[in-house]
């Protein structure tokens, strides 16, 4: 009914974009993004275990467990994009099996050289189903980011 009056509706992303400017240069980033870094990258809670990691290029897997105390969550991303471009290299992970709170995930990881450094930036995009739980999630998911900014910087200020 809603087409033939010419209304749509779409479901609205939300998203969280975090850059961080670092020291080191950025072929020497993109090779620090390894399964180390990955782990290290992780906030304390929830914690978790990784399963596999392929590593950072298109088609490569990387599955988790998340471990919430009372139960135990699987989160699968593929790679599905990866590229390096003038000045830089991205790629983005898509998730496939997500946790119970999350329906959709796209997560672009961009690192760019900038003067006197590299700049990475951490582009997300999630829905969890509803808006109200949307907006709960965007705080929490947004200081889980946060959190990389001075691991970044303490990994990559080698310069």
């Amino acid at each position: 009914m809603w087409r033939s009056l010419g209304f749509t509706f779409q479901t609205i992303c939300m998203r969280i974009q975090i850059k961080t400017s670092v020291k080191s240069p950025w072929k020497e980033v993109i090779s620090g993004f390894d399964e180390k870094l990955f782990l290290l990258l992780n906030p304390p809670f929830p914690p978790v275990r990784l399963r596999r990691f392929d590593g950072c290029r298109k088609d490569d897997m990387v599955e988790l467990e998340l471990n919430f105390l009372l139960f135990k969550q699987t989160w699968v991303s593929e790679i599905v994009e990866s590229a390096e471009e003038e000045g830089g290299f991205y790629f983005v992970d898509v998730g496939r099996k997500l946790p119970f709170f999350l329906s959709k995930w796209r997560h672009r990881h961009s690192i760019r050289q900038k003067a006197g450094g590299t700049e990475i930036t951490d582009d997300i995009e999630f829905q969890t189903g509803t808006l109200l739980t949307d907006g709960l999630f965007y705080p929490i998911l947004w200081l889980q980011f946060l959190y990389r900014k001075p691991i970044y910087r303490k990994v990559f200020n080698t310069a």
